[in-house]
């Protein structure tokens, strides 16, 4: 996550107890022995949303209150002037700036394809950093409504196309938690506001960069971008295969036919014998009007390709790579494990020898326990 560019707490180690615990992933009645392990993250605070509520809850308002000034203090220490006084305009300038890095961190989960799957308060991070990696994923083919957590799959409250909002959700949550602090709605009201403001600038800035235009302009690209969302889950397409293959679709394609121009997207669909004619139809009529709006811009291909190479990895940890990578390691084989570690750190470049982590998931991942969905347990 940290190499991919997203605001994220750290990994400093994993490492085997030497001793076995037991885990029943789906709940269902079938625990299995596994070995154990510590994972020691490692941020500069792990301070959440949930630990003001708690004190709010309980009516320990004075307490509430030394939490944040300690918070302010030791975390957003730029936010005091000199000789300023931690009072209620203060927080709520406090409140803004964790509206504002929240929204930003959401527009990086989005952009890669990154579902965090259990977004309570208590994984939200008061930096705006990505904390509490449970049963998290990316996505495989484009689908807004999946989740990796099996317990989310009735509702789908966490799923990729919800994240935004239940971000937002969070944040009122935290706005309800120092309303005591506050004792106005509207001022919390106005700094929420910072939030959907925030993440709308930036998806809309992040979709443009992804698409490859010098900038967001609303008159043409919300059209455009829309109907790229409406077509990308109709039949499956890897979205991490996808957008890094648009950048080879050629921009002066007037005397291509509709099947060479697709043609370099072709490895991105899952199954594109499945596809009907009137949706390669309707997909080929938006990459014409996607490259007439590039050359609005006009930027060349090179430079075109090397810009969104460089915000659309290649190379994201698929649920199936890593549990590839744990089966070999419950065998005393670590090798896929440092592979993977080495490759991710490296996410936007070519790295031909390492092609094969670039694959879109096989036929047998599926639907196979750790590579489709998880759980708190897996």
């Amino acid at each position: 996550m940290f190499h991919l560019g997203v605001p994220t707490t750290r990994a400093l180690s994993l490492i085997l107890t030497g001793e076995n615990v037991i885990r029943d992933m789906f709940y269902n009645g079938n625990p299995q022995s596994e070995q154990g392990a510590v994972v020691c993250r490692a941020a500069p605070s792990f301070t959440r949303f949930g630990s003001f509520q708690i004190f709010t809850s309980r009516g320990e308002i004075d307490v509430l209150r030394q939490f944040v000034d300690f918070t302010i203090r030791t975390d957003f220490p730029h936010l005091i002037k000199i000789d300023r006084q931690l009072d209620k305009e203060l927080y709520l300038e406090w409140f803004e700036e964790v509206c504002r890095t929240t929204a930003e961190m959401i527009v990086h989960w989005q952009r890669v394809g990154f579902v965090h799957g259990v977004m309570n308060t208590d994984n939200m991070s008061i930096l705006g950093l990505t904390i509490d990696y449970g049963p998290y994923g990316w996505l495989d083919d484009y689908n807004p409504d999946w989740t990796p957590n099996t317990t989310d799959i009735t509702e789908r409250r966490y799923r990729y196309s919800q994240q935004p909002e239940i971000a937002l959700w969070n944040l009122v949550q935290l706005a309800n938690a120092i309303y005591p602090l506050i004792e106005e709605v509207e001022p919390l009201q106005q700094a929420l506001t910072v939030y959907n403001e925030s993440f709308n600038q930036g998806w809309h800035s992040m979709m443009s960069q992804k698409l490859g235009f010098n900038q967001y302009e609303q008159e043409t690209d919300e059209t455009l971008i829309q109907e790229l969302l409406m077509l990308l889950p109709e039949f499956e397409i890897d979205m991490t295969i996808f957008y890094r293959k648009l950048a080879d679709v050629e921009m002066n394609n007037d005397k291509l036919t509709d099947l060479q121009l697709i043609d370099p997207l072709l490895e991105a669909w899952y199954r594109f014998d499945a596809v009907s004619d009137d949706y390669q139809s309707r997909f080929v009529n938006w990459l014409r009007k996607y490259t007439l709006r590039l050359k609005k811009d006009g930027v060349n291909q090179e430079d075109r390709k090397q810009r969104m190479n460089e915000i659309n990895p290649k190379y994201v940890l698929r649920n199936y790579l890593s549990q590839l990578a744990i089966d070999k390691a419950e065998q005393g084989d670590f090798s896929m494990v440092n592979g993977l570690l080495n490759v991710m750190r490296f996410p936007y470049d070519e790295q031909p020898e390492s092609e094969i982590y670039a694959k879109k998931r096989p036929d047998w991942a599926r639907d196979k326990p750790g590579c489709s969905q998880l759980s708190c347990s897996s």
